[in-house]
């Protein structure tokens, strides 16, 4: 994971996240067909890791695409016509998965936060009093603002309102704490493998429950590519519709295993270390957390640039060093920089690059 080769830049941005070359070389396996039994028997053993990782008895469901594939299939496979799903939304991502729904011809009510504040659960409940919803929608970990939302208080609200599914985007924090999907009671629960799943970007995964498949099917116009009815008919053969990302597949198989052998407790354990190394080394330095005090994420921290840097010169900086962060996305871009504590980072990696931006600290 440390830089050796000067072309090398390590990355500590929120995604895609640096990949170790043992992972790099899985997806050079040699090709397979993937109506073959190769392909079923790799499917097939993937699927009880990936279960164990979510902390669920649900399928969990490849796709070959980002995150923001699966948004559109949980928007579109839960909500019937003439029924609204409800959004909370907190920051970039969170408000783009309700531009999502909306582009999907979903009638969508939005409940929003000041980015860099949480989404209140008495907000949820005071929203669920006066409406009735299909679905609740939300993002645990907006990596816009680095603001880890209260999913587990929304999970008690939403068991008194057995109708309304729970879609909740993980993007950012599964593989990196604990998501346990059955205990939430979540429905679709939805990432991608260049968080800190610490794979390259091309496929995403969704634990989705039994109660989605029976509302899909009350949902005329599902689409294709991203039905979780069509889905499931090629899962229980442990195939896929469409032709997925075998060699990512391998990647991943291999990733699983890696993870399971550092323990998924003592892996949430390294990735709470290093977001207090980053948290607290922005308060030793000058700057503040941009997230609300008690909700900061354990995966990606967005500091407020309080002493006004040039976070593109910090950059150019580090970059020479082979270690790059991230500028603060949409509209705290400047206003703002993210650091990611995710994947196979290790405390010293961020030992190392808070030191080296220290240095450029020091230049001012």
């Amino acid at each position: 994971m440390s830089p050796q080769k000067a072309e090398h830049v390590m990355l500590f941005i929120p995604g895609p996240v640096e990949v170790r070359e043992e992972i790099l070389e899985a997806q050079a396996e040699w090709m397979i067909g993937h109506r073959s039994g190769d392909f079923a028997a790799l499917y097939g053993r993937m699927q009880p890791k990936l279960q164990q990782t979510f902390y669920t008895k649900n399928p969990v469901y490849l796709y070959t695409s980002s995150g923001t594939g699966i948004w559109e299939s949980a928007s579109r496979c839960t909500v019937r016509d003439g029924a609204k799903i409800l959004h909370l939304t907190c920051g970039a991502f969170s408000e783009r998965w309700a531009e999502v729904s909306e582009l999907n011809g979903k009638q969508a009510d939005v409940l929003a936060v000041e980015w860099g504040k949480a989404n209140k659960p008495e907000q949820l409940a005071e929203a669920l009093q006066k409406e009735k919803y299909d679905a609740v929608a939300c993002v645990m970990n907006e990596t816009s603002t680095g603001v880890r939302n209260p999913v587990e208080a929304y999970a008690k609200i939403l068991e008194q309102y057995p109708e309304t599914l729970f879609l909740v985007d993980v993007v950012s924090i599964y593989a990196g704490a604990k998501v346990d999907v059955d205990a939430l009671g979540i429905d679709i629960c939805l990432t991608s493998t260049q968080k800190a799943f610490a794979l390259p970007p091309g496929m995403a995964f969704g634990a989705v429950s039994p109660a989605v498949l029976e509302r899909a099917k009350q949902v005329k116009n599902r689409g294709y590519y991203f039905d979780v009815v069509e889905i499931d008919k090629h899962h229980q053969k442990n195939n896929t519709p469409s032709t997925p990302p075998i060699s990512l597949m391998y990647a991943a198989d291999k990733q699983l295993d890696t993870m399971l052998a550092e323990g998924l407790e003592a892996r949430f354990a390294r990735h709470e270390k290093m977001a207090a190394i980053v948290q607290n080394w922005a308060k030793r330095a000058g700057f503040k957390m941009f997230s609300e005090e008690g909700y900061h994420s354990p995966t990606v921290a967005t500091i407020e640039n309080t002493r006004g840097i040039d976070i593109a010169a910090m950059n150019k900086f580090l970059k020479a060093r082979g270690m790059m962060i991230s500028n603060g996305y949409g509209k705290v871009k400047d206003k703002t920089f993210r650091i990611a504590h995710m994947g196979d980072t290790q405390p010293h990696h961020l030992e190392t690059l808070t030191a080296n931006m220290d240095d450029y600290l020091k230049t001012l």
